[in-house]
């Protein structure tokens, strides 16, 4: 698949699949995510911060509340659309651009952050755009990124399923097909980690949260447990050196 077929199929995304967002977004990202971007990235008030693959923007506009001046490049038609509608709705000052993350445009001013979470897994061509990313920031710059652990990827359907998870395939690449027509892609977790020391960075935290016990309790989702027991996502901290 070409980057161009994959941003077509994410620019059909349905509304229904962009509304079961707040702006937190949605369970995993409230729950597994966002404190942990937030911490890696560091302060960010003041500071220039460009969201890569920024979705709906719920994201940028987390960055936005906390003082960051944020950049937001998304390129399927859907997501940069709702994420301009929201920033009409209740402005914050996010600048956002649609154009494929393997072809940034030419930004007046390197970054001081780039953040790019859950979208590597979604392009075929990722090396060029997780190059745009490190060439955005400044020297000392911070590149931080997340996947769905590729060593668990289908977690919480594979526990419903068996009551414990299951893997045959970690060393292959593949592509993941989704019930809505969009794609992710299988890569082991080394791929992104030595292509991020590739392109000049130091590695600064591989984090693999777990979701903590009492919200998982709380939340009555039958096989949550799994996202206790095992890290559904990978999350990698970085500077530019």
């Amino acid at each position: 698949m070409s980057n161009a077929e994959a941003i077509a199929r994410w620019s059909a995304m349905p509304a229904s699949a962009m509304d079961a967002y707040d702006d937190q977004g949605d369970f995993p990202k409230r729950h597994l995510l966002n404190d942990h971007l937030l911490r890696l990235l560091g302060p960010v008030r003041g500071h220039r911060v460009l969201d890569a693959g920024s979705g709906q923007g719920y994201f940028s506009r987390i960055l936005a509340r906390h003082g960051a001046d944020v950049t937001g490049v998304e390129p399927a038609d859907a997501l940069i659309e709702r994420s301009r509608q929201l920033e009409q709705d209740s402005p914050l000052g996010i600048a956002y651009h649609q154009e494929d993350l393997a072809q940034l445009p030419a930004f007046d001013q390197p970054f001081d952050a780039v953040v790019c979470s859950m979208v590597l897994l979604a392009i075929p061509d990722w090396r060029p755009a997780m190059a745009s990313c490190v060439s955005a920031l400044r020297p000392g710059g911070r590149f931080v990124f997340s996947v769905v652990h590729p060593a668990f990827e289908n977690l919480w359907r594979t526990w419903q399923r068996h009551g414990h998870y299951q893997l045959d395939r970690y060393l292959d690449e593949y592509e993941i097909p989704s019930a809505q027509g969009m794609s992710d892609f299988h890569r082991p977790l080394s791929a992104y980690v030595n292509e991020v020391i590739s392109l000049g960075c130091r590695i600064t935290e591989l984090c693999e949260p777990g979701l903590d016990p009492a919200v998982a309790q709380r939340s009555g989702i039958d096989g949550i447990e799994s996202y206790v027991q095992l890290p559904n996502f990978a999350i990698i901290g970085a500077e530019r050196c």
